[in-house]
């Protein structure tokens, strides 16, 4: 099992772009979008080539599985142009004997903790743009894969992999690892 992790596209195709291009290096089973697909939003400059319909071509071209939750920017108006589920607020996902909470962040997060997080489950979110790797609880772990396309906090654009054992963070401007997470 591999997944490629992402989050904050907001409409970039430069990118989306990008992305799909490590997708094309990594070779993942699952594409998991942690929200914020085509919108840029109020607070956030345009991202480079903002061009949301030319992103969901691509996104809804992309033969991976997709699972993705819904992010702040997401609006209804979305799903109708996305052939894949886009508006939950949260799903699950299970590794051994870890849960892991998926969610955009605005809603769940270090702040206000999911419900259903048990010892040794992880958090992965997105929203904040900056990528994130922080034990908390019991054995609990909160991951952030930053943005692909608004990163902040002087953070590279990126993403992130997992292979069931290991989340690896990468710029995607070049593939290129920065951080590696052992489980």
């Amino acid at each position: 099992m591999k997944l490629l992790i992402a989050s904050d596209i907001h409409g970039s195709a430069y990118y989306c772009r990008l992305l799909l291009t490590r997708l094309q290096e990594e070779r993942p089973d699952t594409l998991l979008l942690l929200g914020d697909l085509l919108y840029h939003g109020p607070r956030n400059d345009l991202p480079r080539e903002y061009a949301p319909k030319e992103v969901i071509r691509m996104l809804n071209d992309c033969p991976v599985r997709k699972l993705c939750v819904r992010g702040n920017c997401e609006a209804e108006v979305d799903q109708m142009v996305l052939n894949f589920a886009v508006l939950a607020d949260y799903a699950f996902f299970y590794t051994g004997d870890r849960q892991i909470f998926l969610t955009h962040g605005h809603r769940y997060n270090l702040r206000r903790l999911p419900p259903s997080l048990h010892p040794g489950d992880l958090l992965l979110h997105g929203h904040t743009h900056v990528p994130a790797w922080q034990a908390f609880g019991n054995r609990n772990y909160y991951l952030n894969p930053g943005s692909v396309s608004l990163p902040k906090e002087e953070s590279p654009h990126s993403f992130m992999t997992f292979d069931g054992h290991t989340f690896v963070w990468l710029d995607i401007t070049d593939g290129q690892p920065y951080h590696t997470l052992c489980l």
